[in-house]
């Protein structure tokens, strides 16, 4: 997709000009696959205010970045950002921007100490900003990526019943999404069972899954890059009346986050609409981490959506609504989709039924 990636660097181009400098050093690894299409472990990009672009690998990836990129010039270099810094000096640049949110103390000592290094000024978060709206080819990739979700989660269900691990289950999980053609999981699954389900991040263990609990499954898969991610919560035989009240409450938050995430939807709006639900039933204090966040070639992006943060959705904006309520010692609920923010009303991609499964 040479084209894809040439219009997405001549916007970068464009913030790269308007900043002031001469040139942008890229080093955060999904922009530089953004704006070339190279997945490689080591690269960078040397990217002017105006002209083509440098991209920059190792001998590792040097067949790679000549195939999957053929509109670029390739620099084959083991330290990427002194070898791309002293590229710039020789062009005569008088600044030369960095995305100071990646790059180490350490690295800038070292390009600063460079001879005739351009001034280097941070450039902010200019490509993330461009790569929250998603183009309909990335919709597509990542609405792959949760549809092989939605299978792998289908596919395990049977298997979720008492005598099983946390870690169990969570390692089976990941490997159907792989069977089924996933690239790999999208990040390490999260299986909370019984007063597990209170740990919003807990590390699947080898507790084992008993009649009663309430097990969480925080779950996704990686497509061409692009990642997925769903929770959902299920009922090991008939819920108690604590466990189904807070699923209600948790399913009715996440039902008024999506649909409040609309194009000019202030995110901490949005973050405040799902929130009041669960707050009014007197379970403020158990909601303690934001709605969402973008997804796309990471699982954690721009717009992040919680209390405090600031900013608006724009139309073609993927982003996860995922409410959740956690009770210390007892357990807990949080239902997760991902969607994509369009004019025509919110366009979830997790199919997986909401509903609260009792097996």
């Amino acid at each position: 997709m040479p084209q894809i990636h040439a219009a997405r660097r001549a916007l970068t181009q464009q913030k790269i000009a308007e900043s002031g400098a001469d040139g942008a050093l890229i080093t955060v690894p999904a922009n530089v696959r953004y704006l070339s299409g190279l997945v490689s472990s080591n690269m960078a990009m040397l990217l002017p205010a105006d002209g083509p672009a440098l991209l920059g690998t190792d001998f590792r990836y040097a067949e790679t970045a000549e195939r999957d990129c053929p509109d670029l010039e390739i620099e084959i270099e083991r330290q990427l950002e002194p070898a791309l810094a002293s590229l710039a000096a020789g062009r005569g640049w008088q600044t030369l921007a960095f995305e100071a949110h990646q790059l180490t103390v350490e690295q800038h000592s070292v390009l600063a100490a460079l001879p005739d290094v351009p001034r280097l000024v941070p450039l902010g978060r200019v490509v993330e900003d461009l790569r929250t709206i998603k183009d309909e080819t990335e919709i597509e990739l990542l609405a792959r990526a949760c549809a092989l979700t939605d299978l792998a989660f289908a596919a395990v269900l049977g298997a979720i019943r008492p005598g099983r691990s946390e870690r169990e289950l969570a390692i089976l999980i990941e490997r159907t999404m792989v069977d089924l053609g996933a690239e790999c999981p999208a990040f390490d699954t999260i299986v909370a069972s019984g007063p597990n389900g209170a740990i919003p991040h807990h590390s699947p263990g080898e507790r084992v899954l008993q009649r009663g609990d309430l097990v969480t499954i925080d779950c996704g898969a990686r497509h061409a890059g692009y990642h997925a991610d769903m929770t959902r919560t299920v009922a090991l035989g008939p819920p108690a009346p604590w466990q189904r009240e807070i699923y209600d409450l948790v399913a009715a938050a996440q039902l008024a986050g999506v649909a409040a995430a609309t194009p000019g939807a202030d995110v901490g709006d949005v973050d405040a609409t799902s929130r009041a639900t669960i707050a009014a039933a007197g379970h403020g204090d158990h909601f303690g981490h934001g709605l969402g966040h973008g997804v796309g070639l990471e699982v954690h992006e721009a717009p992040m959506l919680g209390p405090g943060r600031t900013g608006k959705l724009k139309d073609r904006v993927p982003v996860t609504i995922e409410p959740g309520i956690y009770l210390p010692g007892k357990g807990g609920v949080r239902i997760e989709d991902t969607l994509v923010v369009r004019t025509a009303g919110p366009e979830t991609l997790i199919t997986t039924t909401k509903e609260l499964l009792v097996l």
